[in-house]
């Protein structure tokens, strides 16, 4: 009998003992949900917005341009250099004679055929010269240099150094200049913006000049001097710091230098300026030829260059960042 009374008050005190901790451990839980739920919320939290990634830094894309142009010839392209693709104007294509614009790739084309050589110290002036103050004087002695010969030709194939050109940068649409009295001459080289830019790209690549040369053809483009101004033109040479450039804001400047050269000559002849602009950096090749009434003069063109320059700039500047919206997460 003692035995089971015994066993029945065991019983009763294991129940009442299961009675009594359940509340207290339901309200253990509760607390603990209660301090990691937000208070009140009963288990919804805010979830902060992850920082958003820096936009990538401005360069030239591929989109629309827009220009009042007044004259006989416009026309523009863009070469991104990691995709190769180009861009530009509907008549990319069409050529115009390339002026001082040719030098760079003369002073290239001869420094290639050195290798290892080094030039003679009178010409490396004159390949600088001819680069920088676009000496026309420089450029003639460093083209004979390389092959180049003025020969009076009804003919419409280049000589040996614009074929060079042709072959090495894959050239398409560029053929050799025949107004008189100028047949023949390096600087009336017909060419297109599509090649002009296939041509900057060219020499940036290292093909043009060769593993040697390459970086010192590009630093004297980048050291281009010279404004518009009259008292930087002269008979033979003169100030060619102007358009693209002046088109692209710091933030694509200060990320390096950008190499460039200009070819600009007012034409009795046709009674135009043929005016062109080329300049490439890391990422990309711009080109901008242009033919207009001489009386509109030379800030023109280069007012026209720096326009295109500036309407390809991407992202534009100002434009506003959308940062998606972080939606408020549940536990």
């Amino acid at each position: 009998m003692r035995s089971r009374v015994t066993m029945v008050l065991a019983v009763v005190a294991v129940i009442l003992g299961g009675v009594l901790l359940v509340p207290t451990a339901y309200a253990r839980l509760s607390s603990d949900a209660g301090e990691g739920g937000g208070g009140e919320g009963g288990g919804t939290t805010s979830v902060a917005a992850p920082a958003p990634a820096p936009p990538p830094p401005p360069t030239l894309a591929a989109g629309r341009v827009s220009v009042a142009f007044k004259g006989e010839y416009f026309s523009w392209a863009l070469l991104d250099r990691k995709t190769g693709k180009v861009s530009g104007s509907s008549n990319m294509s069409a050529t115009s004679s390339t002026e001082s614009m040719i030098k760079a790739w003369i002073v290239s084309d001869y420094l290639r055929q050195l290798g290892d050589k080094e030039p003679t110290t009178a010409l490396k002036q004159m390949a600088s010269l001819a680069i920088i103050d676009s000496n026309d004087n420089a450029a003639n002695k460093v083209y004979a240099a390389a092959g180049g010969s003025y020969k009076p030709s009804k003919s419409s194939t280049p000589d040996p150094v614009i074929q060079r050109a042709i072959r090495i940068c894959g050239l398409t649409d560029t053929k050799r200049g025949n107004t008189e009295p100028y047949t023949g001459y390096w600087s009336f080289t017909r060419m297109s913006p599509r090649d002009a830019v296939r041509l900057g790209d060219c020499i940036a690549d290292g093909k043009a000049a060769g593993p040697k040369w390459t970086k010192w053809v590009l630093d004297q483009m980048a050291k281009v001097r010279g404004t518009t101004a009259k008292k930087d033109q002269r008979a033979s040479s003169g100030g060619g710091r102007w358009g693209i450039i002046d088109g692209l804001p710091k933030s694509i400047t200060a990320q390096g230098p950008v190499s460039m050269k200009n070819g600009w000559t007012p034409i009795a002849s046709d009674g135009n300026w043929h005016v062109n602009c080329l300049a490439v950096n890391g990422k990309w090749s711009l080109a901008v030829m242009l033919r207009y009434p001489i009386r509109q003069g030379l800030d023109y063109g280069a007012q026209v260059c720096a326009s295109v320059a500036t309407q390809l700039v991407t992202p534009q500047p100002g434009a506003a960042l959308k940062v998606p919206q972080q939606p408020v997460g549940k536990l």
